[in-house]
């Protein structure tokens, strides 16, 4: 007996049943029988079943002998099913890989509960992903199992039968079947979720939930979304039949309207002359199923009463004025944009004809939430050392709390913005400031970089595509020449930035300002920043920072961050810092771990999320080891002197997209991983912070770190402001003390609760 039975209902799907098929035969946990039913497809469905049942014992076939539709086709796959638990799966889905392992887990953890409720992405066919913005009902947090009375939340997802795994029996005992028609999940579904005992939640994405460019079933005009009424009919007589559910009556009733006046409302659904029999029909249910008292949501008046009254020419007069005044919105909105830009090129040009003041400096960066990077250590800097200077720092209104007392907050865009551009002797970024900048005689622009270059940069993406996508390079040669200094932290970085950036600039290689505190901080401040984080005292605490990657439409993470913190134990921690592009992905509800799941939700507390903290110079001081792949923070943390493994799964793809400048595998700066098994056994084994990658750390720091001494940001300021000698001397490398890890003083023995590996690995170490 399997553990799973996935049911794939299979019809005119030819170009996605492969990729459907095989998500269900690759996964991690293999436990499975997989029942393709066949609803006499009229295309190549038939013979892709039949070839995948001949290379895969778990692959079972089941032709209809004629189109019977989908439901008729679950219930033909039920029929069977053996496994313990039935999992339902469309055929141009698929699941997510190691869905089924999360799946699995979770059920032993709740006890084998009736339902297992998932989550599912939208996968559109432009590449998109975009997870289900309710999501939130799915939260693991407090006791499960649990009955939906506990948890009646779960009735605001959608009612689909492919979110699920079902206990075989429990269906068996309660006699569930799929009935014939469209919408035929809404009545499987809602008695499924209110007979079950007990029902868990799985907060992970387990399905890909295909968008197609013409849309589904659903999405086809036709007189039989009418089936709608009679799927309803079913729920409430299902309710009729069983009176201790009778106080999801009044519920059900709410979804059953909203579910109406969507299939009215949309234009995808009905023909044009029958909506408004559809309409006079809704108005027929509600009466029927309006359970007197039921309390009604204020914003959703007007459409129940609508629906009530039958007022089908009135419903889509509202709709007209609706999108009349959204357009109108727009319009007006887009006028009063173009007003102001205006507004502000006149007021910037009026600025530009004052004096530039010598004691003002504006500084701003890009890719941090807030002050930071090395504008936000120069701007302390200037403070400190150069204080006649009054500082501005550019930020939106959301960060204005990262910016320190002693700054004046400037928001992009503004009157007060384009005046400090204009009339500021001293200007700082690590990208560039907005494109309108015209730059005066007497100013001071200087661009610090965002980091010692790895990958490709400047003119050297001209033979990248991938990776210069967005980039224009004659505009990006245009701001070279308005700036007067470039930072830079070593000989690497200097020969770089003085070949891709060509301009008359003036090098300055002071180090990285950034990385100063990194000089400065004491264990106190370490220990300050890992509470506030929520790092447990005695925790290994392990950074995991990845890169851009310019060869995928959607930033993932490599590795199943679950896994990697169920494998390594409590003993160790991991702080995962998403790219701010991935951030961005988060916050619009779209996806970026490959494998389906949260980037960093882990119901045990070991995977911290700290893609939004304001500084990472404080999340690399929290931690006691780095994972990274090609970002530039190795760079920064090598002056740490602290373990960093490099986790490169993808070196041939990166390298072709994107390209180095160095291969990492002749010059890294501790143990590298091909795969996420070999980065676990790093750490099982103690190479991760071993004499070996302690070898390959000093050597990477005495080249890249030469001049991160603390100062770095102090000689800047003398040098330009100060026009004075460029400040103290460089401590030797041997002779700095950078503030130690907590994990320094831990015992080397590897712990005995991470599993190793079944395959032999290996650490790669320079030549």
């Amino acid at each position: 007996m399997p553990r799973f039975s996935v049911i794939v209902p299979v019809y005119k799907v030819q170009a996605y049943l492969h990729e459907c098929l095989e998500s269900v035969l690759t996964q991690s946990y293999p436990d499975l029988e997989l029942i393709a039913v066949d609803d006499c497809s009229p295309d190549a469905c038939g013979a892709i079943i039949d070839e995948f049942a001949a290379r895969d014992p778990r692959v079972r076939p089941v032709h209809l002998d004629r189109n019977r539709g989908l439901g008729a086709a679950r219930n033909a796959g039920t029929a069977e099913a053996s496994g313990d638990y039935l999992i339902f799966l469309d055929s141009d889905d698929s699941l997510t890989p190691d869905g089924l392992h999360a799946i699995a887990d979770r059920l032993k953890e709740t006890g084998e509960p009736d339902v297992l409720v998932y989550d599912y992405a939208r996968t559109h066919w432009t590449g998109e992903t975009v997870r289900n913005q309710s999501a939130g009902q799915l939260s693991e947090a407090g006791p499960a199992p649990f009955r939906l009375a506990d948890r009646p939340g779960l009735l605001r997802l959608l009612m689909v039968a492919w979110n699920k795994a079902y206990r075989r029996e429990f269906v068996e005992a309660e006699g569930f079947a799929f009935p014939s028609g469209y919408y035929e999940d809404t009545p499987w579904t809602y008695p499924v979720l209110m007979t079950a005992e007990s029902i868990a939640t799985l907060d992970r994405v387990c399905v890909h939930y295909r968008q197609h460019r013409q849309g589904g079933i659903l999405g086809t005009v036709s007189v039989r979304h009418f089936d709608i009424f009679e799927q309803y009919d079913r729920v409430f007589a299902y309710v009729a039949r069983h009176p201790e559910l009778a106080r999801w009556r009044s519920l059900l009733f709410r979804r059953m309207v909203d579910h109406l006046v969507v299939v009215f409302a949309r234009r995808d659904r009905l023909p044009r002359r029958s909506s408004a029999a559809c309409l006079r029909r809704a108005r027929t249910y509600y009466r029927r199923y309006h359970a007197p008292g039921v309390p009604l949501p204020a914003r959703t008046r007007v459409h129940y009463t609508l629906v009530r009254l039958g007022l089908h020419r009135t419903y889509h007069a509202l709709q007209l004025s609706a999108a009349l005044l959204r357009r109108t919105a727009r319009l007006t909105g887009r006028l009063r944009r173009r007003l102001r830009t205006g507004a502000l090129r006149l007021h910037y040009r009026v600025q530009r004809l004052r004096p530039v003041r010598a004691d003002r400096a504006v500084f701003a960066a890009h890719g941090v939430q807030g002050h930071g990077c090395h504008p936000g250590a120069l701007e302390q800097a200037f403070r400190t050392h150069a204080p006649h200077i009054r500082t501005a720092w550019v930020a939106d209104a959301g960060q204005r709390g990262s910016v320190p007392s002693g700054t004046r907050h400037v928001r992009p865009g503004t009157a007060a913005y384009w005046t400090a551009l204009a009339r500021s002797k001293y200007l700082v970024h690590n990208v560039g400031f907005d494109r309108g900048l015209v730059k005066r005689r007497g100013q001071v622009l200087v661009q610090t970089q965002r980091g010692t270059p790895l990958k490709r940069m400047g003119l050297d993406l001209r033979e990248r595509p991938a990776a210069a996508e967005g980039t224009n390079l004659d505009e990006l040669l245009d701001d070279v020449d308005k700036w007067d200094y470039v930072l830079s932290g070593n000989r690497h970085s200097t020969l770089v930035w003085e070949r891709v950036h060509p301009g008359t600039y003036t090098t300055l290689e002071y180090g990285s300002p950034r990385n100063d505190v990194f000089q400065q901080a004491t264990s106190a401040d370490v220990i300050r920043i890992r509470e506030q984080l929520g790092i447990p005292e005695g925790a290994v605490a392990i950074l995991y920072a990845p890169t851009h990657r310019d060869y995928r439409r959607t930033q993932s993470a490599a590795l199943d961050l679950h896994r990697v913190a169920r494998r390594l134990g409590p003993r160790y921690v991991v702080l995962a810092r998403a790219l701010p592009q991935a951030l961005d992905c988060a916050r619009a509800g779209r996806y970026p771990h490959r494998h389906g799941g949260p980037l960093v939700e882990n119901p045990s507390g070991r995977v911290i999320d700290v893609t939004g903290h304001t500084s990472v110079e404080s999340l690399c001081l929290a931690s006691d080891a780095l994972v990274t792949d090609y970002s530039s923070i190795m760079f920064d943390y090598a002056g740490l002197d602290r373990p960093i493994v490099i986790h490169a799964d993808d070196r041939e793809a990166y390298e072709a997209a994107r390209g180095t400048y160095f291969d990492l595998r002749s010059f890294s700066p501790g143990a590298i991983s091909r795969g996420e098994d070999e980065l676990l056994d790093i750490f099982a084994t103690g190479h991760w912070r071993g004499s070996r990658s302690a070898q390959l750390r000093a050597a990477f720091r005495e080249r890249f770190c030469p001049h991160d001494d603390g100062r770095a940001a102090e000689r800047v300021v003398r040098h330009v402001v100060l026009g004075g000698p460029d400040g103290p001397p460089v401590v030797p490398l041997g002779r700095r003390h950078p503030v130690p890890s907590p994990a320094a003083s831990l015992p080397r023995t590897p712990p005995a609760a991470v599993p190793r590996p079944a395959r032999p690995v290996t650490v790669t170490e320079s030549r």
